[in-house]
């Protein structure tokens, strides 16, 4: 096995729970990078053959639900020799490690900074590297997902919004940054909006449905769009017949996730404005609230031609993972 396998490994279970043998804390450095970016520290022969592929066409594969291809997250690669001091502080990190190894994928928090998240796949042969990435790429992927949104929820609690009335009526709380406001209120629907820039938009919709209203099965999508496009065609219509509904030209991607340890359905994709040249991506989640027999309905869309989407979007979706239901 590779000293230097053997070493990382150490340091990353170490230092993992902030003590060493003696029981005293062992002191970690803030991590820094920007959101959303990789730091892979592979050898740069790996990184230049089919392994160096397989990680871009992992994680630097397309969104789901954007209008023109965005990576999942940006890449930049560090050769191991230089992986030391500052370069060890990223917030997320991927180790690639070739050697007299089984093949193997750990996840450890807070190897070398804190917040942090390490994901170490080694292998003998680049074949047993490449196949522990694929295996793995879920766990991973979700992996560095919550750890940026724990970031990205952390920089938004430094200002937020005043929203007591839009939680106390429909029973939840959510961390929403102060340069959103509401724009519509009543008993049962909340519009939630920020400028961009010009006329360039990040909104959102709350509002609840009866359990009842969305089938599971086949056809659970089905049903989420048809509701979708019911809101906002009464909700917030235009004037002339112009209103928002989902894109058909894009097929929706559903997901299943967690939010506030309730079951919830994530669905992403493109809308547009019937009869009026406007389109963006949007994020819609159901929140499954068994206790008062209902989803909660947490949506939002971005309005912002020529910009990229990619960050607007994850900020929308931090926003809504922070929401816990009373």
């Amino acid at each position: 096995m590779r000293v230097v396998y053997t070493v990382l490994m150490c340091m990353l279970f170490l230092t993992c729970g902030e003590g060493n043998s003696d029981g005293k804390k062992v002191y970690l450095p803030a991590s820094n990078g920007n959101l959303n970016t990789i730091s892979v520290v592979v050898d740069n022969l790996l990184w230049d053959n089919k392994v160096g592929e397989s990680i871009r066409n992992i994680f630097a594969a397309p969104l789901n639900g954007l209008p023109l291809d965005e990576p999942l997250f940006k890449i930049r690669q560090i050769p191991p020799q230089v992986f030391d001091g500052f370069a060890t502080r990223s917030r997320i990190v991927l180790k690639i490690e070739k050697g007299n190894l089984q093949p193997t994928t750990e996840i450890v928090n807070e190897a070398f900074a804190k917040p942090q998240t390490v994901a170490v796949i080694g292998g003998k042969t680049d074949a047993e590297i490449i196949n522990q990435l694929k295996e793995n790429k879920d766990k991973i992927i979700d992996a560095f997902n919550k750890e940026e949104v724990k970031e990205k929820q952390r920089r938004i609690k430094l200002s937020l919004l005043a929203d007591e009335k839009m939680e106390e009526s429909l029973g939840f709380t959510i961390n929403i940054p102060s340069a959103y406001r509401i724009s519509k209120a009543t008993d049962d629907f909340f519009w939630v909006r920020k400028n961009i820039s010009n006329s360039k938009t990040m909104e959102f919709m709350f509002y609840e449905i009866p359990l009842e209203s969305i089938s599971r099965g086949d056809s659970t999508i089905v049903d989420i769009v048809n509701m979708r496009d019911r809101v906002t065609k009464t909700k917030i219509p235009g004037e002339d017949n112009i209103y928002m509904k989902v894109e058909e030209a894009y097929a929706p991607s559903m997901f299943n996730t967690i939010i506030d340890n309730k079951p919830t359905y994530e669905v992403r994709s493109v809308w547009t404005m019937n009869e009026y040249p406007m389109a963006g991506p949007f994020i819609t989640y159901l929140i499954e609230d068994k206790i008062n027999n209902r989803y909660l309905v947490a949506d939002g869309y971005v309005y912002a031609p020529s910009l990229s989407k990619r960050d607007l979007v994850f900020e929308l979706e931090s926003i809504i993972k922070s929401i816990k239901i009373k």
